[in-house]
C-alpha cells in the first residue's frame, strides 16, 4: 500500500471513531462501518474531476470534517511551509507536524528518495494522530524539476518545448515522477510571458499563441494523474520589470496578462498563485504599493469573482522580498482572499495570528472558513478514502 493510500486508509476509520482508541478497537470499528456502507450502495469515489461540479454528497461531506475540526486544527489547512535545502529544517517542520499547526508542506531542493521517505514519515504521524493528510507540493515546472527534486527524469525546459506534444510528454513524465514520491500538489505551469528574464525561461511565452493552449494541455495532463496544477503568476509576472524575489515589482496601468487566466479557469484548473506584485496607475485595481497577495481588489474582486475561479488560491513563498517587510502580511492575505500561506517567515507565529483573528474578527472567522472549506474539499478529492463515510 502507498503512504498515501496508508494514511487515507487510517484516517478513514479514525475520522468517524468518537475519540482515540487503540489500534485493534480502530480496525473493529472501520471493519463494521465498512460493512454498513456496503449494504447495498456502492459509496461515491471522487476525485480532482469532482472539485468543480455540483455534488450535495461532496458539500455534505465536506461539512462533515469542518463540523469535527477545532479553529486550530482549521488554521492549519492554511498553512504551508517549506522543508528541503532551501526551506525549514526537518526538525522545525517534525515540530510543527506534531503540534498540528500545519496542512501541508512544500519539498524545496532535496532529492526524490528524501521527499518520498519524509512524506512516508509525515503521512503515518497524521495518521497516527487522527488528521488530515498533507498536501505535498514542489516547484516542478520543466524548466525547474531536475534542480528542485534531483534524481528526477530529465525534461526538456518550458522555453525550449516545440509543439503541445512534447508540452504533454512532459507533464505526464513530471506528475509521474510526483506520484511516485508522494506529491500531490505542483506549482506549474508558469502562464506569464516571457520578456522578464526572471520569469520568462520557465514559460511557453517564447512563442505568445501558445501560452494558453500550452498551458491548458499541462494542466489537463497533471491533474489527470491525480495532482493539482497550478497557474502561476497571477495577475501577471512577464512585464514588470525586477525580481520578487528580491523587492516589490510593479505593474503599471493595464494588467496585459490577465487575458491568460479565463480559458484556463474554464478548462478546470484547480489552483492559482498570486504573486507579489504591486498595481499602480489602475483606476480599478491599484493595490496601494503593497503587494497583490494582500490585495481584495487583485485575489477576490478580481480573481475570485471576477474570473470565476472557485480553486484554491495560494500565495507566492511570503519570504520573499516583495512581501517580506509588510506587516501582517499573514492576516492581510487570507483577509485579501487568499487559501493557503506558502513559506511565510514563521509557521507557527502565523498559525497564533491566525488564531487571534479567528477569535476577535467575524470578518476574518468567514473567510478562513471559506478558505478551509475548499482545502478540505481538495483534499477529499485527493484522497479516496476520504470518501468513504
Amino acid at each position: 500500500m502507498s503512504p498515501i493510500k496508508l494514511s487515507s486508509f487510517i484516517l478513514f476509520f479514525s475520522f468517524y471513531t468518537c475519540q482515540a482508541q487503540e489500534n485493534e478497537q480502530l480496525l473493529s470499528k472501520q471493519s463494521e462501518e465498512t460493512n454498513k456502507t456496503t449494504e447495498g450502495v456502492t459509496p461515491k469515489i471522487f476525485t480532482l474531476d469532482d472539485y468543480l461540479k455540483t455534488d450535495t454528497t461532496l458539500d455534505n461531506l465536506v461539512q462533515s470534517y469542518l463540523n469535527i475540526m477545532s479553529p486550530s486544527e482549521k488554521i492549519a489547512q492554511l498553512i504551508m511551509p517549506a522543508m528541503g535545502k532551501h526551506g525549514q529544517s526537518k526538525a522545525i517542520i517534525d515540530e510543527l507536524v506534531k503540534d498540528g499547526l500545519i496542512g501541508g508542506i512544500l519539498m524545496l531542493n532535496g532529492t526524490k528518495e528524501e521527499f518520498k521517505n519524509w512524506i512516508y514519515e509525515y503521512n503515518i504521524l497524521n495518521a497516527e494522530k487522527q488528521r488530515l493528510p498533507f498536501l505535498y507540493s514542489a516547484d516542478a515546472e520543466p524548466s525547474l524539476i531536475n534542480r528542485k527534486i534531483n534524481n528526477t527524469k530529465t525534461v526538456a525546459k518550458a522555453n525550449t518545448l516545440q509543439n503541445i506534444q512534447e508540452v504533454e510528454e512532459v507533464a505526464t513524465t513530471i506528475s509521474s515522477e510526483l506520484n511516485k514520491i508522494g506529491i500531490n500538489y505542483n506549482f506549474a505551469p508558469v502562464v506569464d510571458m516571457s520578456p522578464n528574464k526572471t520569469v520568462g525561461w520557465r514559460s511557453f511565452g517564447h512563442q505568445p499563441e501558445n501560452v494558453v493552449p500550452w498551458s491548458n494541455a499541462f494542466i489537463s495532463k497533471t491533474q489527470e494523474h491525480q495532482i493539482i496544477a497550478t497557474a502561476k503568476h497571477f495577475p501577471g509576472h512577464g512585464y514588470v520589470v525586477g525580481d520578487t524575489h528580491e523587492k516589490l515589482v510593479y505593474i503599471d496601468g493595464e494588467m496585459k496578462e490577465i487575458k491568460n487566466y479565463p480559458e484556463l479557469i474554464e478548462n478546470g484548473v484547480l489552483s492559482i498563485m498570486i504573486a507579489h506584485i504591486a498595481v499602480k496607475n489602475n483606476p480599478n485595481f491599484s493595490t496601494n504599493n503593497l503587494p497583490a497577495t494582500t490585495s481584495r481588489k487583485i485575489v477576490t474582486d478580481l480573481l475570485r469573482d471576477g474570473l470565476n475561479f472557485e480553486g484554491l488560491i495560494i500565495t507566492d513563498a511570503l519570504n520573499m522580498g516583495g512581501v517580506r517587510n509588510v506587516q501582517n502580511a499573514n492576516t492581510l492575505a487570507i483577509s485579501a482572499g487568499c487559501d493557503i500561506l506558502l513559506m511565510p517567515l514563521d509557521a507557527r507565529k502565523a498559525h497564533a495570528e491566525l488564531l487571534e483573528a479567528y477569535t476577535t474578527s467575524e470578518e476574518i472567522k468567514n473567510e478562513i472558513e471559506a478558505s478551509v472549506k475548499r482545502v478540505v474539499r481538495m483534499k477529499i478529492c485527493l484522497f479516496s478514502e476520504l470518501n468513504q463515510l
